[in-house]
């Protein structure tokens, strides 16, 4: 879906600022085609049509100062972009800031091409939740099965949270059984597995054919669900808690249904991480994953559940974390990732033919960014990928050494609401910043 703005003109315009207009709105629809559609423009004032999303001004002058009465009855997003380059002009912010202080209208007034990408994406996303689209959670009795002293504290697999996030965003969440859909990868054929598996193939090391055949069954499993359902932009299962229901893990299906089905994935049946992803996807349009965060600071609760001795021996260990999810650092689809490689699994809790994913984003600036259980506040952590760091024959072969930036790391510890955390790379505050605005929930920036 595209971002649906209604462009508005201010009556008393001589001529050559009609032609300017004219001029201007040109350039933002070659600018902007891809990610917005633009209704025909209307004089200010007019009627703003039903299917209208956000309101744009391609120009601003003094006449906006005498429509306070009608500018104040707005209650969509209002865009500026006045300059030839899709951004606001400087000469602007005087508007911008009236509009905001004195009439309290929510005004974006993007100074980069991209940040006015984010913003529209964020618009067309918000709506395309609420028009009937749909994420699937596979899973049958959550919290009862392996380490159940550990999964069934979890929030995302409560009524409430299912209720939390189809209220907040309008989507919904479709339960179906994960023992159903493992029995219905058992009916494809090894012929029919190794034929798409020929077609697809991805580095393994170390994985015999019959698993791999396994994890591709599954795959089409899930994809045929995913068909007769229908309308489906996020996809999960409860892999690790009810491994018992399958012979493999999913996480050759997820780089599959994210690479060539285009579907956001998560991890273990967290519907918190899943619309977080969703969202912060279609936003930003660059990678992204979800891993456990180990903080120093948390000790040997951290090193007993991977099974390693000590953290590395480093200077500022308040201020650092591991990253490390089954026994990697984590899983992202193969285009998002310096190194990918599928592997034999390495936790005990799934079945011995299960694979797993080791891969590496690139070292640098990476964001740290997840919706908070209410889906009303949006946590923001500033961090960087320093290292990976190697522990054979533990739960971390290869993990990912985090730094917090600013000396942030007790702060951290007050304000994550998960141990999933979701790895964004590049410095993205500013972007987040503005799509929580379009979404209209709080943002905390750590």
């Amino acid at each position: 879906m595209k971002a649906i703005l209604q462009p508005f003109y201010f009556v008393g315009r001589n001529e050559r600022e009609v032609r300017e207009y004219g001029q201007q709105l040109e350039q933002l629809k070659r600018l902007y085609g891809e990610d917005a559609e633009f209704l025909e423009e209307k004089e200010f004032g007019s009627e703003i049509p039903k299917e209208a999303q956000a309101i744009i001004f391609p120009q601003l002058f003094g006449a906006v100062f005498r429509e306070k009465e009608r500018l104040g009855k707005i209650e969509l997003p209002i865009i500026i972009l006045t300059s030839e380059f899709g951004t606001v002009e400087m000469w602007d912010w005087e508007i911008v800031a009236w509009l905001r202080d004195e009439l309290h209208l929510n005004v974006f007034s993007p100074y980069k091409e991209e940040l006015a990408r984010v913003i529209l994406r964020t618009i067309a996303a918000k709506a395309e939740m609420r028009s009937g689209m749909k994420f699937l959670m596979m899973q049958d009795d959550p919290g009862e099965g392996m380490q159940a002293y550990l999964f069934k504290r979890f929030y995302w697999w409560d009524e409430d949270c299912t209720k939390e996030i189809e209220d907040a965003f309008g989507l919904k969440i479709l339960y179906r059984s994960w023992k159903e859909v493992n029995e219905q990868a058992e009916g494809f054929t090894d012929e029919e597995a190794l034929a798409l598996w020929q077609e697809r193939a991805v580095p393994t090391e170390g994985v015999p054919e019959k698993n791999i055949l396994k994890a591709v069954k599954l795959y089409m499993a899930i994809r045929a669900l995913i068909r007769e359902i229908g309308g489906v932009q996020g996809v999960g299962c409860n892999c690790l808690n009810e491994s018992f229901h399958s012979k493999t893990t999913p996480c050759l299906a997820w780089n599959w249904i994210y690479e060539y089905d285009h579907i956001i994935w998560a991890c273990e049946g967290d519907t918190v991480t899943l619309v977080s992803k969703y969202i912060m996807h279609q936003a930003l349009r660059t990678p992204m994953m979800m891993t456990n965060i180990y903080p120093f600071l948390v000790g040997m609760a951290a090193l007993k559940h991977e099974k390693i001795q000590k953290f590395p021996d480093i200077p500022d260990p308040d201020n650092h974390a591991l990253g490390v999810h089954c026994g990697y650092f984590g899983f992202a689809p193969q285009s998002f990732c310096t190194k990918w490689t599928m592997r034999p699994k390495v936790l005990e809790i799934v079945n011995e033919d299960a694979i797993v994913i080791d891969c590496e984003m690139k070292t640098g600036p990476i964001t740290m960014a997840k919706l908070r259980p209410d889906m009303k506040k949006l946590t923001i952590i500033e961090a960087e990928i320093e290292d990976y760091v190697q522990y054979p024959g533990s739960d971390c072969r290869n993990g990912a050494l985090i730094r917090f930036s600013g000396g942030s790391g007790h702060k951290v510890m007050e304000s994550l609401s998960s141990h999933h955390a979701i790895l964004i790379q590049e410095k993205q505050t500013y972007k987040l910043l503005a799509m929580a605005r379009v979404l209209g929930i709080e943002a905390e920036v750590v």
